[in-house]
């Protein structure tokens, strides 16, 4: 007994189909090349976000080896 017909016995409704990821329809950037200009928005956006990531850690770094560390006694600065 196939599925479909298992289900309407029992009295289930027929089971859902799962929805395929909406495709990208905007224009490619080079015809020949399978990037799309929506790809290469969410790329820049990414990479934006991840340089600010990093340099909050950088700052984090040096407030650490400049203030905290010499503060807490974990060292001593050569310059001072």
């Amino acid at each position: 007994m196939g599925e479909a017909r298992r289900r309407s016995s029992q009295g289930l409704p027929p089971r859902q189909t799962k929805k395929a990821a909406p495709k990208d329809d905007s224009p490619r950037i080079v015809a020949w090349l399978p990037l799309t200009q929506n790809q290469a928005r969410e790329f820049v956006s990414l990479t934006s976000k991840g340089a600010w990531v990093g340099i909050g850690a950088m700052a984090l770094l040096w407030i650490t080896v400049r203030f905290i560390g010499p503060a807490a006694g974990w060292w001593q600065l050569s310059d001072g």
